[in-house]
């Protein structure tokens, strides 16, 4: 059969992208890994609009890839940050993907901004694709998707 003969709505990527499909969306959960928690200080940081940010972080929330937390600077009313969930944590790879294919393909004249770092060593940190079996997987090798239960024929 052929990929298009299979409902798409089942697919892994259309349901992410129903989450992660909209820039601010992307944006808001790069500031949250970058250790940006508190409304005012994301919305400080984006420039999004306070509305826009409410929006995008109740999604979040309800998704499961973030969780309110609240805090309360001394003397003042409690507030709440927002912090990622182990499933939110897990959209690393997806972040530094789109941030290399960033660097590679829509750095300005200057270069890329920064570079992403392991602690522990200082060695530059990037997305690789490797099979089950160990094998490297470049923009060239062949690859084929296979069904399985999770897919739908189209009606």
């Amino acid at each position: 059969m052929a990929w298009s003969d299979y409902d798409s709505s089942t697919c892994s990527i259309a349901r992410t992208a129903e989450v992660l499909g909209d820039r601010w969306t992307v944006l808001v959960v790069r500031n949250l890994f970058n250790g940006v928690r508190r409304f005012d200080a994301l919305q400080a940081h984006l420039g999004i609009a306070r509305d826009v940010l409410t929006k995008r972080l109740t999604l979040l929330v309800d998704e499961g890839l973030v969780e309110r937390r609240t805090y309360q600077p001394e003397g003042e009313r409690a507030r709440q940050e927002y912090v990622l969930t182990a499933a939110g944590r897990d959209l690393r790879t997806v972040l530094v993907a789109l941030m290399d294919f960033g660097d590679k393909h829509r750095a300005g004249v200057d270069g890329p901004p920064v570079e992403l770092r392991h602690r522990d060593c200082g060695g530059a940190i990037h997305t690789h694709l490797t099979c089950e079996h160990g094998h490297q997987i470049d923009p060239t090798t062949r690859a084929e998707l296979v069904p399985l239960p999770g897919a739908r024929l189209l009606a």
